[in-house]
């Protein structure tokens, strides 16, 4: 087997403006086939070169000759569809968050477990190499010892056009840190390699849509280190984080979405304790890197890189936020 047969659930927008194109463009994936209820199925298949459209989820998963799927549904439909992905012995890259309690996600991973079938969130994000690389430069000692990080994503949109986006709707997971603030709670465990012991959130709850519109958090380690974050739908875009040391700090100015650049190329900006700067620049594109590990690791055999219990603990810290957010209050993980 020289590559990996992909099918699509979901003609979403995610789906066709980077998964797609990100899955064709690999050595080790191809896409055989997209599957939707909305009758948009044959026209992204025309659109994109596909071999087969579905009109059901169930008729792809039926497909003898797909070995893996990509899942971009709502939110509260992850669960169901990795379920019955797995159960059809395909393996599963669900689209991020993997649920909205840790009990589904664990759930979810026991049934791809029983059926010997790979799954993983798709944090894309993490696959650009600037990441590796900040992780590289703490472990040097470049900047000291850490004692705190910031991170942000935040991005404009209007509530009046956009009254039917799910990420307004409450029954479908919507709210700011279901759809960026996980980014920079992600991002935060990831880099400091460390599970918070407590988190703090505030934020603003849309009156019509239910849902934070506009948060911000202080996320408490055991180790003594601090992180915030902020993120939200009421400010422009941005997206990055910055790891500050004893000895100095690390920028990364476009953390989550490096594919906006023409070859997702981007720098990280290294300031040390007297205030002297230096760059080092990235290239890659982590929505073909991410599929192509996946893909390697259904033909290899090895597990993802992104276990199920990474993503446990995140959804974890996630619920917390969202109990802090609720009760006004600090809360232990």
């Amino acid at each position: 087997m020289s590559t990996v047969k992909w099918g699509i659930l979901s003609t979403a927008n995610i789906a066709k403006k980077a998964l797609i194109p990100a899955l064709q463009n690999s050595d080790n994936a191809e896409v055989a086939a997209i599957a939707s209820i909305s009758g948009k199925a044959e026209d992204t298949a025309k659109e994109f070169s596909i071999p087969k459209a579905y009109q059901s989820y169930e008729d792809l998963l039926d497909d003898p000759e797909i070995q893996a799927v990509y899942i971009p549904l709502p939110n509260t439909m992850h669960k169901e569809w990795v379920t019955k992905a797995a159960r059809k012995g395909k393996h599963v890259l669900c689209e991020k968050p993997a649920a909205l309690t840790a009990e589904d996600v664990k759930e979810m991973a026991e049934v791809c477990r029983i059926n010997n079938v790979l799954f993983m969130e798709a944090f894309m994000y993490q696959f650009h190499p600037q990441h590796r690389r900040v992780k590289e430069l703490i472990e040097e000692g470049a900047i000291g010892e850490v004692r705190h990080m910031r991170s942000a994503f935040t991005f404009k949109l209007d509530f009046e056009k956009n009254s039917q986006n799910i990420r307004l709707n409450k029954d479908l997971g919507g709210g700011s840190i279901w759809d960026v603030g996980c980014y920079c709670i992600h991002s935060t465990r990831y880099i400091l390699g460390d599970e918070p012991a407590e988190v703090y959130v505030k934020g603003t709850l849309h009156d019509q849509f239910g849902v934070d519109t506009k948060a911000a958090g202080i996320l408490s380690f055991e180790n003594g280190i601090t992180a915030s974050f902020e993120c939200g739908f009421e400010q422009p875009m941005n997206d990055l984080y910055e790891v500050s040391g004893t000895k100095g700090t690390i920028k990364v100015p476009f953390a989550y979405r490096p594919d906006r650049f023409p070859g997702a190329e981007v720098s990280i900006e290294i300031i040390d304790d007297k205030g002297e700067e230096r760059s080092e620049t990235f290239k890659g594109n982590p929505y073909e890197i991410q599929v192509s590990h996946f893909s390697d690791c259904i033909m290899s055999g090895k597990q993802p890189v992104y276990s199920p219990e990474q993503t446990i603990r995140n959804i974890e810290t996630i619920q917390a936020c969202y109990q802090s957010l609720g009760a006004n209050s600090p809360v232990l993980l």
